[in-house]
């Protein structure tokens, strides 16, 4: 079982949400990369096809991580070019 397994949910949250929660976007990004790695890296003398999946869940969690961070960097981008302006 790839999504939600029963050992990594307590009391109706799961572990995952709870890092989202406490972890900088920085860091949970990273968690997330150090696990896509972890399954990419072991499928083959481990899990096979699962780990595949485990490592696909992850980056489908980082993509969203990643597009609900993005307009806030753009907004970032803007207004570091609009502050650093020649003129």
């Amino acid at each position: 079982m790839v999504n939600k397994p029963p050992h990594y949910t307590t009391g109706g949250l799961e572990v995952i949400d709870i890092l989202e929660d406490q972890l900088n976007q920085e860091e949970f990004c990273g968690y997330l990369r150090g696990n896509i790695l972890k399954y990419l890296f072991r499928y083959k003398n481990k899990g096979g096809v699962t780990d595949l999946q485990k490592a696909q869940w992850y980056l489908d969690r980082l993509i969203s991580s990643v597009k609900n961070e993005l307009p806030q960097y753009k907004l970032d981008l803007v207004a570091f070019a609009q502050a650093n302006q020649k003129g």
